[in-house]
């Protein structure tokens, strides 16, 4: 794979400060696909300089105008589609159509969303005897996961811009050349210089930087919860603003009334898509004690059918990890049903799609992000019940609810904790905010919600 050996810095790739490079691995076969650098503090504060630089001008450019940059930058995502989905499938591993359809085609949703909100959404209103403006919040640090490495960055970079914004953005090192793709084609979309800028790096060092810098305004952050709570504390100190999009624990509650072949049918399919590796994933699946003995049976079957459908982990450390937490799931005394801890080949980082019963809400399994092809089934007596077990985690993110009525699943989601819920399947919506409760992080991401994260409000009395 083509990567650059620089960084995208003041709408130039610039040499790196320091020699270090991070190799790219395909997961599929274990092969080195390309190197990147490994960025220091003084490439993101180069970053920096040349983002703040840039934000006066940007932030002063008409909303129409930023608008037109945005939906330049949609076009072009577009016309490198099938590039885009070549390159996350070689080094994050998923399936070539799986990167057609979501990593390369979310991402051009959200961008065009963005894209309209730029030039509709109300910086000014009048409100009494006063003017309220909303203004962009300044530079802004994007960290970004390798899950979903195109979208987690235009849910970022997208709404910034639109707001005003200039941004840094460190992608995770497992995914760079997906960000330095992106790097290009915000060049080719002829946005102004600084306004975006990359750097790649480890996150100890490369990320620690961007987020304790002095001239960063707001971090947005997508992660594990515990790298969450570190750039949290480092915010606060510097009383600065934090976007975090932290881990998750769904569940996929099934009520009596739902059409049960296609709730778990569904359920399975959402756990299985990405390898497991998405952090709204429905990973428990409450079902009722009357149909508990059918749903699982009927699990069993659904993990069976992906076999070799599903791509690798992302690397050997998720790997080793996924298959641990089947081993506990065991030694805790959950039933496999399908697949198990055994890897299903011998070259790259596969695990089984894996399928537990007789799961108890304090198993490991239940409570803990595994963030692999897992799916844990757990029985409720009644509804109070279920919703006990659904709200009985540190987590809050998304879930779904299936039932006969669409009323029944409704009155049931606005009892659970948690920032996104499905109703019977209901379709991915760009404009709907995503976000979590609990430890699942702080803000919203998508929509006019996540446009808010980047703006700051400021008021005239007349």
């Amino acid at each position: 794979m083509r990567a650059h050996d620089g960084m995208y810095i003041g709408g130039e790739w610039r040499p790196a400060a320091g020699g270090d490079t991070i190799a790219v691995v395909n997961p599929a076969d274990e092969k080195v696909i390309g190197h990147v650098p490994a960025g220091t503090a003084e490439d993101i504060d180069a970053a920096v300089r040349a983002a703040r630089a840039a934000f006066p001008g940007w932030a002063a450019t008409p909303p129409a105008e930023r608008a037109a940059r945005i939906a330049a930058l949609r076009d072009v995502l577009v016309a490198r589609k099938d590039e885009i989905a070549e390159t996350v499938t070689a080094e994050l591993g998923a399936p070539l159509p799986f990167s057609q359809t979501v990593h390369a085609g979310v991402p051009v949703l959200v961008a065009g969303s963005y894209a309209e909100l730029a030039a509709t959404h109300p910086f000014e209103e009048k409100v009494g005897n006063s003017t309220v403006y909303a203004e962009p919040v300044g530079v802004v640090g994007a960290i970004t996961p390798w899950n979903y490495p195109l979208h987690q960055i235009v849910a970022k970079v997208a709404p910034a811009l639109a707001a005003g914004c200039a941004v840094v953005l460190k992608p995770a090192e497992d995914t760079p050349l997906t960000a330095q793709l992106f790097a290009e084609a915000v060049d080719e979309a002829g946005l102004p210089a600084g306004v975006f800028n990359l750097v790649t790096g480890l996150g100890p060092v490369a990320g620690q930087a961007l987020a304790e810098h002095a001239d960063v305004d707001l971090v947005s952050f997508t992660g594990s919860t515990a790298v969450g709570r570190q750039i949290g504390a480092t915010a606060g100190a510097a009383v600065k603003r934090v976007a975090l999009e932290l881990g998750g624990k769904s569940a996929n509650v099934i009520l009596p009334s739902a059409d049960l072949v296609k709730a778990v049918n569904v359920g399975v399919a959402n756990v299985m898509g990405n390898s497991g590796q998405t952090c709204s994933a429905w990973t428990r699946m409450l079902v009722h004690t009357s149909q508990y003995d059918e749903a699982v049976e009927l699990a069993a079957a659904a993990a069976a059918k992906y076999g070799d459908r599903i791509g690798p982990l992302v690397n050997a450390k998720q790997q080793a990890r996924v298959r641990g937490y089947i081993e506990k799931g065991v030694e805790q005394g959950a039933r496999i049903v399908a697949g198990g801890p055994e890897a299903p080949r011998e070259q790259g980082y596969f695990v089984q799609p894996t399928v537990f019963a007789d799961v108890t809400p304090d198993m490991a399994i239940a409570q803990e992000e595994i963030f692999g092809p897992v799916v844990s089934l757990i029985r409720y007596e009644d509804e109070d019940d279920a919703v006990r077990i659904a709200n009985g985690t540190v987590y809050g993110l998304a879930g779904a609810v299936w039932a006969g009525e669409e009323a029944e699943a409704v009155a049931f989601a606005r009892r659970m904790d948690t920032g996104q819920v499905d109703i019977n399947g209901g379709r991915f919506n760009p404009r709907a905010p995503f976000g979590g409760y609990k430890q699942s992080g702080v803000g919203r991401e998508l929509g006019a919600h996540g446009l808010s994260e980047y703006l700051q409000t400021k008021s005239l009395q007349f």
